[in-house]
C-alpha cells in the first residue's frame, strides 16, 4: 500500500481555507490535507514532504525564495485581477464561480498526477470499479451531461427522454453515489473518466 500523498493549504483566510480543503477532499480523496494560517506553522513541520502548496498570494509574495524552488508544487490563491508577479506561477482563482474553480483544479490535479501520485497505483481499486459499475448506461449519460452543465430540461432535450425521467435518473445517481451536489457529480464525473475536466 503506498503512501497517502500530503498537501498543504497555506491561507490566512479560515473560510478560503475551508473551502478549499472540501472541494480536495472530493477530488483526492487519498491524500491528507493540512491547513496553515501562516507561513511559519508550515515550516515549523515538515514543509518538503508536501506533493502541493496552496497558498495565498500575500503569503506568497512574503515568502517567493521558498516558494519558488518549489514552483511545480506550488498554487497560488490568487483573486480577480491579474498580477505580473504570478506571470510564471499557476494560480487559481479563488473569486471565480464554484464550477470553475473546480475545473481548474481538476485540470492542475490531471496535469499533475495523470499516472498517480508517487506510491500510488495506477488501476482503481476494486470497491471503486465495482461502485462505478452500479451506473447503468443512461445514468452515465445523465451524469456526464450534468457534468458538462447541462439543465435537467437541456439534458431531456439531448437524450431525446422525458423531464421527469431525468429526474427519476438524477436521483438515482445521488443515491447510489452518495453525492448531493453538481459540483460533487462534476468531480465524481471526471475522476471516473465520464468527462474531461475540459469539458466541463
Amino acid at each position: 500500500m503506498g503512501h497517502r500523498p500530503e498537501i498543504a493549504i497555506v491561507e490566512a483566510n479560515t473560510l478560503t481555507a475551508l473551502g478549499l480543503k472540501a472541494i480536495l477532499e472530493e477530488i483526492i480523496p487519498a491524500a491528507t490535507i493540512r491547513m496553515f494560517r501562516q507561513f511559519a506553522e508550515l515550516t515549523d513541520d515538515t514543509p518538503d514532504m508536501y506533493v502541493h502548496y496552496f497558498v495565498s498570494a500575500q503569503i506568497y509574495m512574503e515568502h517567493a525564495a521558498f516558494f519558488l524552488s518549489r514552483r511545480r508544487k506550488t498554487i497560488v490563491l490568487a483573486g480577480n485581477g491579474p498580477s505580473a508577479q504570478l506571470a510564471d506561477i499557476q494560480a487559481l482563482n479563488v473569486c471565480a464561480p464554484e464550477r470553475e474553480l473546480v475545473r481548474e483544479i481538476l485540470k492542475l490535479h490531471q496535469r499533475a498526477h495523470h499516472s498517480g501520485y508517487p506510491g500510488e497505483t495506477a488501476s482503481p481499486s476494486p470497491a471503486a470499479v465495482e461502485e462505478r459499475e452500479t451506473l447503468t448506461a443512461r445514468e452515465a449519460e445523465v451524469l456526464a451531461l450534468v457534468a458538462k452543465g447541462l439543465l435537467n430540461k437541456e439534458v431531456a432535450d439531448r437524450l431525446g427522454i422525458g423531464l421527469t425521467t431525468v429526474i427519476s435518473h438524477r436521483k438515482r445517481i445521488t443515491e447510489k453515489l452518495g453525492i448531493k451536489s453538481v459540483s460533487g457529480l462534476t468531480i465524481y464525473a471526471v475522476m471516473n473518466g465520464y468527462v474531461e475536466a475540459d469539458e466541463i
